[in-house]
């Protein structure tokens, strides 16, 4: 089975990218591409700056689990590169999402980000380039073709004024990941298709002992990704953020009220573990990973991952379910992924340019040969099947192709300031029950005064 999986993704992001407020062209989306090495640009950057001066590149990562195929895949090249440049060390400063965010605001802060480091797209980084702390990689981008090698309009994501400063490590869809095995344990024959046959699932699940839905609510936006798709539905399909920041809804509007009464039907069925916020995002997957819960509400960058867990082979996936008779199952929450910025104030700046250029042209091959390249965002050719993928990651590249839409997550639309008010109120809903209308007039009073 030949995919094409990236090509309706690339489409559908083309439709929300107004949220990002970027104003890139973002129409020419005609790419084909599917999860194969590259054949044109898989080896070494050729095109680098040759020095014997001992340089040190502090590399900030997000991918601390030893098991997963992101893990060893920044391992393995920076391993490569000091090898074939025996004058650069490469520092992995490896932290969980939540807290890279937290130590990038404090390095921001005092003009001290690390030689590279995460950023997210749109609204989460606007601020940090604002204030000029991430170099533009227009030229290096320019070397060996690498910038030919993004999906058509995944770059704009990460640009501003005509110039880019970060390269995604990804471009996925949300999915529920479920486990076979427990399903059929539970006596439930088919994936849920509405938002009330979730909430059945849930209450069968738990009566059997079963975790029905894994998370890790201590790093908040888990909890506000599943919201979203919430959302997404009841507002009967995307751009409600986008709405309410061009002044033709509020936060009030029946479609979100009716999302958190959604959200918190699930919270009160008993769909997530005790303790959900003292959990964190690397710990809640392991709950799903290690075959203690049913589902999983997640990115399709963990896809991987599973493959290389003890469920492997026993999971399967499918779309967000309908929530009271609205919304479209093949419009998703879209997830550009996050991405690697090079700090303008690095004492070896044009190294780790090259260093990035070396690993970004690497990437596709090595996420590859992990069999992690579903979701991946830069374009390449191949067979799945015949390379040996999973059932899963064939079901996922498949799910890829009906994407008709969607929209971006919370923090990627909204300022930072409103959106951390949207992170906590959301979060706040695993350890209390609020009233819905409450909850609407908070965000709505954290936007007006944030805008």
């Amino acid at each position: 089975m030949k995919t094409t999986f990236t090509v309706a993704l690339t489409a559908a992001m083309a439709l929300s990218v107004a949220a990002c407020g970027n104003s890139n062209d973002n129409s020419k989306n005609n790419a084909a591409s599917s999860a194969a090495p590259d054949k044109t640009n898989s080896g070494t950057a050729t095109n680098t700056t040759k020095s014997d001066k001992k340089v040190t590149i502090t590399f900030q990562n997000i991918y601390p689990d030893p098991t997963t195929p992101s893990y060893k895949m920044v391992h393995e090249l920076s391993e490569q590169y000091e090898k074939e440049h025996p004058n650069v060390k490469i520092e992995l400063d490896t932290l969980n999402t939540d807290q890279q965010k937290v130590k990038l605001k404090t390095q921001a802060a005092s003009k001290e980000v690390p030689d590279i480091t995460i950023v997210n797209p749109a609204a989460q980084m606007k601020p940090f380039v604002d204030a000029g702390l991430f170099a533009p990689l227009n030229d290096m981008l320019d070397k060996n073709g690498l910038k030919d090698t993004y999906q058509t309009g995944l770059l704009d994501y990460y640009s501003f004024d005509g110039n880019v400063y970060a390269l995604p490590d990804g471009n996925n869809i949300e999915v529920v990941y479920y486990n076979k095995d427990l399903f059929a344990q539970a006596g439930i024959a088919n994936t849920p298709t509405t938002f009330e046959e979730m909430l059945k699932d849930v209450k069968i699940l738990k009566d059997k002992g079963i975790t029905p839905l894994a998370i890790g609510e201590k790093d908040s936006w888990t909890g506000s990704f599943l919201f979203m798709n919430i959302l997404l539905r009841t507002n009967g399909g995307p751009g409600f953020l986008q709405d309410v920041m061009d002044g033709k809804k509020t936060f009030e509007d029946p479609a979100f009220v009716e999302a958190v009464d959604a959200f918190q039907q699930l919270v009160q069925a008993g769909a997530f573990p005790d303790g959900a916020t003292s959990i964190d995002a690397n710990a809640g997957g392991n709950i799903f990973k290690s075959g203690k819960a049913a589902m999983w509400v997640i990115g399709s960058w963990e896809t991987g991952a599973v493959d290389a867990s003890s469920v492997a082979g026993k999971v399967g996936a499918f779309q967000f379910p309908t929530v009271n008779g609205k919304g479209d199952p093949n419009e998703f929450m879209l997830a550009p992924g996050s991405a690697f910025a090079v700090s303008a104030n690095s004492e070896h700046l044009q190294e780790t340019k090259d260093f990035l250029n070396f690993f970004a042209s690497n990437l596709p091959k090595k996420q590859f040969e992990l069999k992690n390249a579903v979701g991946l965002g830069q374009k390449v050719d191949g067979d799945l099947k015949a390379a040996g993928y999973s059932d899963l990651a064939i079901t996922i590249a498949g799910l890829f192709n009906q994407v008709k839409g969607g929209d971006l997550s919370f923090d990627n639309t909204m300022n930072p300031a409103t959106s951390q008010v949207h992170l906590s109120s959301i979060q706040n809903l695993f350890v209390q029950k609020m009233d819905s209308a409450a909850v609407a007039k908070e965000h709505q009073t954290a936007f007006e005064a944030n805008k």
